[in-house]
């Protein structure tokens, strides 16, 4: 029996039910600890720059689509924005070696790609450049791997002014971006991640409006896909050339997709969101073309969009897929969501216990990692798996100058159980970040869901240790 088809076993024994939550917190008490996964395992925190850096307008940086988004009336809940955030900008030499105190032994951030081409192409800022280097810099003489997000959502304003996504130029205006920082940064970077999170940064900020830039409409989403698909293999190919010994990957976001119990329609509901959040991305990348067989209104896209050689231009032999995971969907049919015809049963709907629920209205389901990384490991073409993103909001409170929150401590205890469970029985994951380093501003959702190890007082800037800090600091010491 070859590696697949010992994951399809493993896959298909495991059953559609979940495991109870009992059965991890046993598995973590019965022993396991670093050790187990392996001496040369990575063990990280990621981050994003828009997310913590602040500093928005400083030291010639451009504006991106988020700067002018969370300026705008009614797109933020909280009506806040990121102009300071965490202050990491300023703060990063002691935020770095903080970092460095919790024993991990690599780093994951972005570039704020207006910091490097404050007009998005042409002129570069080199007080960009010096900062980043900086950042690296401080990485590498702490012991810890810089791991590299090229584009983590923040689309300089100017391109976006033209057309942003939605022109097919941007091809050109992302590959002049990589070249940039790949000549700049590659003889000491090694690790990089062309995307962050396609599916969300279309799906969110071109269809839905709820991201920047703020643009609904199938006729957004579609070029807007294709586009992305179209960087995220260039984006590679410009890394592997550039970059001596590169460790070349993308990151997606991806869910482990159930069908509602005794819901007529819900299979299908299922495959269909299944293909929307964790096959659309992916299977361009392996050559397989977009998931029109189950979407039909992705044949639009090589109908009307593509142009001749574009399936061979988004393949791209990565060295890494980076999955991020924080919870399973549920489907049913639904006849009020046109194109999927499918909708998400909520865990409030399915009398989920609280304490399972995050601040984020996301169900912890520990199982669903460990499904969600069985079938992404099935594909051929994956050789290897990094967990880039990790982790779950709760409502933190500092008191006598400490943050207890044994919520997270359990949900990280029960989401390493099962990705180490994946990783014994055959599936090639090599490292794991936990998101998030800090607590941060969480895009739509202002500053008040808390995702970090590290809890922030963003009226002093003021950095506190978690239990589950901690908890990650004795891990892995």
């Amino acid at each position: 029996m070859n590696r697949r088809q010992a994951l399809r076993s493993a896959a298909t024994l495991a059953g559609a039910a979940m495991m109870p939550a009992p059965f991890s917190r046993l598995f973590f008490l019965g022993g396991f600890s670093k050790k187990d996964f392996g001496e040369n395992f990575l063990w990280g925190t990621a981050t994003a720059a828009y997310q913590i850096e602040g500093a928005w307008q400083e030291d010639g940086k451009g504006p991106s689509i988020w700067d002018k988004f969370s300026h705008e009336k009614g797109n933020v809940k909280t009506g806040e924005n990121g102009d300071v955030a965490c202050d990491f900008y300023h703060r990063y030499a002691s935020d770095l070696k903080l970092h460095k105190s919790l024993h991990f032994n690599a780093f994951r951030f972005s570039l704020a790609w207006t910091r490097l081409l404050p007009n998005g192409t042409g002129p570069i800022n080199q007080k960009g450049i010096d900062f980043y280097n900086q950042v690296i810099d401080q990485c590498l003489s702490l012991g810890m791997q810089p791991w590299v997000t090229l584009y983590h959502w923040d689309l300089p304003q100017a391109l976006e002014d033209r057309g942003g996504w939605t022109n097919r130029d941007i091809v050109g205006w992302f590959s002049e971006y990589v070249e940039l920082a790949t000549k700049a940064f590659g003889d000491r970077v090694k690790n990089w991640m062309v995307l962050n999170e396609p599916f969300a940064f279309t799906g969110l900020g071109y269809m839905l409006g709820w991201h920047a830039p703020g643009r609904k409409g199938m006729r957004n989403f579609l070029p807007a896909v294709h586009h992305a698909a179209l960087c995220q293999a260039e984006g590679g190919r410009i890394i592997r050339s550039n970059v001596p010994d590169a460790n070349v990957g993308t990151t997606f976001s991806v869910s482990y997709v159930e069908p509602a119990k005794e819901k007529k329609g819900a299979q299908k509901a299922a495959a269909r969101f299944d293909a929307l959040l964790n096959r659309l991305f992916i299977e361009p990348a392996l050559g397989m073309g977009y998931p029109s067989d189950t979407l039909p209104f992705l044949q639009k896209i090589e109908d009307k969009i593509a142009q001749p050689g574009d399936r061979e231009r988004l393949a791209f032999d990565f060295d890494f897929f980076g999955l991020q995971n924080y919870f399973r969907l549920v489907a049913k049919h639904s006849l009020i969501v046109p194109y999927l015809w499918a909708n998400e049963v909520p865990p409030k709907k399915r009398d989920v216990p609280e304490d399972h629920i995050t601040d984020m209205g996301w169900e912890v389901t520990p199982e669903g990692m460990y499904r969600i990384l069985q079938q992404i490991a099935a594909y051929e073409g994956v050789r290897k798996i990094i967990v880039t993103e990790n982790g779950a909001a709760f409502p933190d409170t500092l008191e006598n100058g400490q943050v207890n929150d044994p919520l997270r401590v359990q949900f990280y205890q029960d989401y390493l159980a099962k990705v180490l469970r994946a990783k014994r029985e055959g599936v090639p994951v090599e490292g794991y970040f936990c998101w998030s380093f800090l607590d941060n501003f969480e895009w739509q959702e202002g500053y008040r869901p808390r995702f970090g190890l590290v809890y922030v007082d963003y009226a002093t800037q003021e950095r506190v240790v978690k239990a589950s800090g901690a908890w990650f600091k004795s891990f892995l010491k």
